[in-house]
């Protein structure tokens, strides 16, 4: 049984992949915007769950990589023409890495609430160049007027103009990050992460140098960052500073704690429910006028949700099997095997 359910898991992301492929067939623009919508966010909140989930690093600054990424893409766009498809986004990848390099360096220097606090200015320091300066248009943004193209010896193998290549276009794009990422998770760079956030001086006593692999998960977890920055820009053909404030960071570090934090299903799953929660409360057809109101009953709905599901959406099965081994248990009078664990690893086990 339980290799069945392993096989099905591993079974699920196929089925959503394609049913994503097939769901322009629909012919709603309105959902299909919403689907683009929400792929480019899933990638924002895997970048992030990469520092998250993956080595333990709490940021408050990810949508800086996310606002350089978005503005690269503009800002080396030509105004009267298309501009070339593999170098802007070469560009948009590379910006933010380069800024993550330079920002992580000095970051990871640092721990727990510090690092926190540091990553946020130095995401707001990334904001007001942009909100207080001439470089993207100040305060109102700058406008991207043509999406860029790709071409083979003048042959284009796709028009990235056409709603339905575009959609496929961010579709392979959130493909690739997942499969990036599940590898990624599987390697021995994965394991590392891993040790680290469980036990980072074990890490060090164990001889790894833990910085260098900090590092490295903090560049690449903000070159996915521009990816999905440089995929939104595409989107509106508008980039705005509002892109690299702390709410948006706050926004995708929701999305991956709501998801759940050690699971890659679980910040798409996060980044799903909280977009679509969003477009919910703010329905004028459902909820007349206190539709203006939606900050509040999103708010209320977050705390529900945070509070019955304290592992995610993702721990949701998992959770509901505990709680029903627990109620057989109780009804055979014998003891839960989980509970028992749990309280072992509590008291600190029978050699404490």
């Amino acid at each position: 049984m339980g290799q069945l359910m392993n096989y099905a898991r591993k079974l699920i992301p196929i089925a959503v992949l394609l049913v994503l492929a097939v769901f322009p067939l629909s012919g709603n623009d309105y959902y299909i915007g919403l689907a683009i919508k929400i792929m480019i966010y899933a990638i924002f909140a895997l970048s992030l769950q990469l520092l998250v989930g993956g080595a333990g690093l709490i940021s408050l600054g990810h949508a800086a990589f996310f606002g350089i990424g978005a503005y690269a893409a503009a800002l080396l766009s030509p105004e009267s023409e298309a501009g070339g498809l593999l170098w802007l986004l070469v560009a948009a990848l590379g910006s933010a890495a380069i800024y993550a390099l330079i920002t992580g360096a000095l970051a990871l220097r640092t721990r727990g609430v510090y690092f926190i606090m540091v990553t946020l200015a130095f995401s707001q320091m990334a904001y007001y160049v942009f909100h207080d300066t001439d470089i993207g248009g100040g305060s109102d943004g700058i406008y991207l007027y043509f999406r860029p193209q790709i071409s083979l010896a003048n042959w284009m193998p796709f028009d990235l103009e056409n709603p339905g290549a575009y959609y496929l276009f961010v579709l392979v794009c959130l493909a690739l990050t997942w499969g990036f990422l599940a590898l990624l998770g599987r390697s021995p760079f994965g394991a590392a992460l891993t040790g680290i956030r469980l036990n980072e001086q074990r890490m060090r006593a164990a001889g790894y140098s833990t910085f260098p692999y900090k590092l490295t998960a903090y560049v690449i977890g903000a070159t996915l960052a521009g990816l999905a920055g440089f995929l939104y820009a595409l989107k509106d053909g508008f980039v705005t500073p509002e892109l690299l404030t702390w709410e948006q960071s706050g926004l995708v570090l929701l999305m991956v704690i709501l998801g759940g934090m050690h699971r890659l299903g679980g910040a798409v799953l996060g980044t799903v429910t909280l977009i679509l929660l969003q477009e919910l409360f703010q329905s004028q057809a459902l909820f007349g006028d206190y539709a203006k109101h939606w900050h509040l009953t999103l708010g209320l709905a977050i705390i529900a949700l945070v509070a019955l599901l304290p592992n995610g959406l993702a721990g949701l099965p998992a959770q509901w099997r505990e709680r029903r081994e627990a109620r057989l248990a109780a009804a055979s009078g014998t003891p839960n095997n989980a509970a028992a664990a749990q309280s072992l690893s509590i008291s600190g086990g029978p050699h404490a």
